[in-house]
């Protein structure tokens, strides 16, 4: 099979089934002795991180975290390596190295699979968004990445990655953001919503300024850049995020939809009744979808 074919035929595999091979592996390693794809024990110094992994950012309080439990307990789940020279380089697991090289191991146990880029980008996407470790400027890069080098359509790029069309368009939009406001996003001072509701402005960065200045909500950013929009100076800031105007219409509830959306990754409808009680609505299409929801409503991590 060509790597061409390899690549485009990758991307609609899923984690489940491309990692599944590993579990198989693990179990017939269990019950045969040594096999190809079997846990094994390499040194930390012959693994390299892939440089085009999507997470860039790193929690250092978290990483001292793991570290001082992989000093105590060792590497528990192996990493996913594939050859790379006379040495691996990282499918999934970079956090786990990190930490083992923190917590000073001179080895740890992996397993070696012959992944195409491809297969080992997908794969470093859908660990880290099942996790919730990237920041929405990464995921979003990292949905570049997919399109720009391996020709996937956005389509197939949702199917893939268990995620509606729009929030893969959504995310796409961030990364025309300019550098600066994409930076306070990785760095937690905007949210995705902020960034989203700050998109199409005269001026994003005076924006985005006054945003972080003044503490406003994501609906507070919408009004303000609505206002702007009309012909409004833009002066007379929204109430402090805590405080309501005691009123509720239609562009909060669609905001409200919005936000949902984005963060699960789901189209999202709400009913909203005056008198304050309502519904909200999921809509998924994929089984898997499903039981990401479920696992995140029940605090599991995934």
């Amino acid at each position: 099979m060509s790597d061409a074919r390899r690549n485009r035929s990758g991307l609609g595999r899923g984690l489940n089934a491309l990692l599944g091979d590993v579990a198989r592996d693990e179990r017939d390693t269990a019950a045969d002795g040594p096999a190809r794809g079997a846990v094994r024990m390499i040194p930390v110094s012959a693994i390299a991180p892939h440089p085009g992994q999507p997470r860039r950012h790193f929690d250092e309080a978290a990483l001292e975290e793991l570290a001082a439990s992989i000093a105590e307990r060792g590497v528990i789940q192996p990493i996913i390596v594939r050859p790379h020279g006379h040495d691996y380089q990282i499918v999934a697991g970079e956090r786990r190295w990190r930490a083992a090289q923190r917590a000073r191991l001179h080895e740890v146990p992996v397993v070696v699979r012959d992944y195409s880029d491809s297969e080992t980008l997908q794969i470093a996407l859908l660990e880290n968004i099942q996790r919730q470790d990237l920041n929405a400027i990464e995921e979003a890069q990292a949905y570049q990445r997919l399109l720009d080098e391996f020709g996937h359509t956005q389509e197939a790029l949702a199917k893939a990655v268990h995620k509606s069309r729009s929030h893969v368009a959504n995310l796409l939009r961030l990364l025309d953001l300019p550098a600066e406001i994409q930076a306070r996003v990785v760095e937690g001072a905007l949210t995705m919503g902020h960034a989203r509701a700050i998109l199409g402005a005269a001026d994003p960065m005076a924006l985005a300024d006054q945003v972080v200045a003044q503490g406003l909500s994501v609906r507070q950013t919408e009004k303000l850049a609505a206002d702007v929009k009309r012909g409004g100076t833009g002066g007379a800031a929204p109430r402090r995020a805590g405080f309501s105007d005691h009123t509720t219409g239609s562009a909060d509830i669609d905001a409200l939809e919005r936000q949902l959306a984005d963060l699960l990754g789901l189209k999202v409808h709400i009913a909203f009744h005056p008198e304050g009680h309502g519904s909200i609505t999921l809509d998924y299409s994929t089984l898997d979808q499903l039981d990401m929801v479920c696992q995140r409503l029940s605090g599991e991590r995934i």
